[in-house]
């Protein structure tokens, strides 16, 4: 797998309302089966079908609802794309013109299957040098851009994505907003300031960062929601099920399996 791309097999059973997802990184979501509803805030509803395929830009903030079909689970294939690979391929189209929300592909129009078969094609090629499997990976956002689609580049500058990609280097640390603080060179209460554009505090991106890693890890993996909750700095799973109930209104397990 290519530090620059990482793929997600993501699988839900029971139908569930994410609230304020935040996507620090570009991500592209290939729905495999069932459908998936967003809510954004200057775009309003949008659905994606089986087949489609939809793109968060860096900085998104959304309301999605993952809905499986009949008694199957949604299944969908992430894929992450870095901030270099983005801004290879759109680093000279104007901000003004490219997209900041989310964009779908249509299936019927573009068939985004092709470019998701390059992509696990290419990752999954171990006999590939490196530096081919960096030119491939770009072909797909070439294949974007061909297509009309603008994708933005990266938006590191944003308070709320600063102090997330610092909690995500460890989610497990027991982080203070003073240590934080300290990180990017300012006191606490300057640092309070900065965030309070961004409509959260220090404390509500922590928990929320948190809690999403959580909600991927239980749908991209196998591993027991004990060890998902410790690895996410939750000091018990109690805890981590209670805060997850009380943002998502789902329990953890309903997501790897349907209520009833």
């Amino acid at each position: 797998m290519s530090h620059q791309v990482s793929i997600y097999p993501i699988s839900q059973a029971t139908t569930a309302t994410f609230t304020e997802l935040y996507f620090r990184l570009t991500f592209l979501f290939f729905i495999q089966r069932g459908s998936k509803y967003v809510l954004h805030p200057t775009q309003g509803e949008m659905q994606g079908e089986e087949g489609d395929l939809m793109i968060f830009p860096p900085g998104a903030m959304v309301t999605m609802e993952n809905r499986p079909v009949m008694n199957e689970n949604y299944r969908a294939l992430g894929v992450c794309f870095t901030h270099d690979l983005v801004d290879g391929v759109f680093s000279d189209v104007p901000r003004t013109q490219a997209e900041k929300g989310v964009q779908i592909v249509r299936a019927s129009e573009h068939n985004p299957s092709d470019i998701l078969s390059l992509i696990t094609d290419t990752l999954n090629n171990a006999s590939l040098p490196e530096m081919i499997k960096q030119y491939r990976l770009l072909e797909p956002l070439l294949w974007l851009r061909a297509q009309g689609f603008n994708l933005p580049t990266q938006v590191e500058d944003d308070p709320i994505s600063q102090v997330r990609r610092l909690i995500e280097t460890d989610l497990s640390h027991p982080w203070v907003a003073g240590e934080v603080a300290n990180h990017f060179a300012m006191s606490e209460a300057t640092m309070r300031r900065w965030l309070s554009k961004t409509g959260q505090g220090f404390a509500k991106i922590l928990l929320h960062t948190r809690l999403e890693r959580g909600l991927s890890l239980l749908q991209t993996t196998d591993s027991q929601i004990s060890a998902i909750a410790m690895d996410c700095g939750f000091k018990t799973p109690s805890h981590f099920s209670d805060a997850f109930q009380n943002r998502f209104r789902i329990r953890p397990k309903d997501i790897r399996s349907a209520k009833g």
